[in-house]
């Protein structure tokens, strides 16, 4: 794919994700929660320029740096989204504040790298981005679905730092 595909691709799939997850919605633990991040992965990995071939040691501490940015925000942004069981056993979940802050940090980060590669005469591909997107996708999805399991249906809802304990109220469709 082309790089303007690429970052079609990586712009459309974040418009959709954060639009969903800022508006309370149930969770699923029994959905294929992993499939969009397990593409976009595979689609990153097929991509022949996701290492510059001029400066594959730099180009590959960015990647590393880059997943591992990845995780940590993924991390950031499942525990900073609030979850709780609704009267009919139902479990919910809406991101906070705090997540909007956790994706603040999060992009400044990958813009620091983007500039520390650029400083360094690397060439980066936007299949480094769609990595490091799939990486933040599976974390924040796996954490979510296994704090989602630990509820039960008496359980009372459960903080998300940041989230001032304010009652939280379902969205109708």
């Amino acid at each position: 794919m082309s790089g303007l595909v690429n970052t079609l691709m990586i712009v459309a799939v974040v418009a959709i994700v954060i639009v969903r997850q800022f508006r309370a919605r149930a969770i699923n633990t029994d959905r294929r929660w992993w499939l969009l991040p397990v593409i976009l992965a595979v689609v990153a990995l097929r991509e022949p320029g996701i290492l510059d071939a001029h400066h594959r040691t730099e180009s590959a501490a960015l990647l590393a740096v880059e997943l591992l940015t990845g995780l940590a925000i993924g991390a950031g942004w499942a525990w900073t989204t609030r979850i709780w069981t609704a009267a009919d056993g139902v479990v919910w979940t809406k991101s906070t504040k705090a997540s909007v802050a956790v994706w603040a940090v999060g992009l400044g980060l990958r813009v620091g790298l983007y500039a520390v590669g650029a400083g360094l005469g690397v060439h980066q591909d936007s299949a480094a981005l769609m990595l490091g997107l799939a990486g933040t996708l599976l974390v924040r999805g796996g954490i979510l679905v296994w704090r989602a399991q630990s509820l039960d249906a008496t359980s009372r809802p459960a903080p998300a730092y940041g989230d001032g304990r304010r009652p939280a109220w379902k969205e109708s469709v």
